[in-house]
């Protein structure tokens, strides 16, 4: 009796997962798998550019988070971007709140005025962008992470004959 209410309970089981299995959508493929080869060492590009910083925003992916830099015209293509201890203010070299676990310093070969910050309450990585000033065509973010991860920096392209930096940061290891 005991071997055929064991068996009945398996075959229930196996009876409902079949079923909860038959119910999801034919496009609910399981998640891709996460880019790898990104490090957390220091990347730069010594280019340096006299197009101006026009905007500074932030977005959220499958796979990691991302700061967009957009520079009028196409040369977005100078950067600096690592961990550091303390991000510290372009000229006077005061240091900057930048909360996190963890601080990347990107360094634009780009001038930029006073931009406005996008807020990243809510993103899986990233806890901060904070404006740490321009100065003599240098412009510097501090971007809080949660904690030390990979990250990687590009340009790119468009749009409107702008281009862009970017910085992507990775949810884990």
């Amino acid at each position: 009796m005991r071997k055929l209410a064991t068996l009945a309970l398996v075959l229930a089981l196996v009876i409902g997962a079949v079923l909860i299995a038959l119910a999801l959508p034919a496009d609910a493929a399981p998640a891709a798998a996460c880019p790898t080869g990104w490090g957390s060492t220091p990347e730069t590009v010594a280019t340096m550019s006299p197009s101006p910083i026009v905007s500074v925003r932030a977005g959220r992916h499958e796979c990691f988070d991302r700061v967009v830099v957009e520079v009028a015209g196409t040369a977005a293509n100078g950067w600096s971007a690592q961990y550091v201890g303390t991000v510290t203010q372009d000229g006077s070299g005061r240091p900057v709140t930048v909360p996190g676990g963890a601080r990347i310093a990107l360094v634009l070969h780009n001038p930029a005025g006073s931009l406005r910050m996008p807020a990243v309450v809510g993103y899986t990585t990233l806890r901060s962008v904070v404006y740490a000033g321009s100065f003599e065509g240098y412009t510097t973010l501090g971007v809080g992470t949660r904690a030390r991860l990979p990250f990687r920096v590009f340009a790119l392209a468009g749009p409107a004959g702008h281009s862009r930096i970017v910085l992507d940061v990775a949810h884990r290891w």
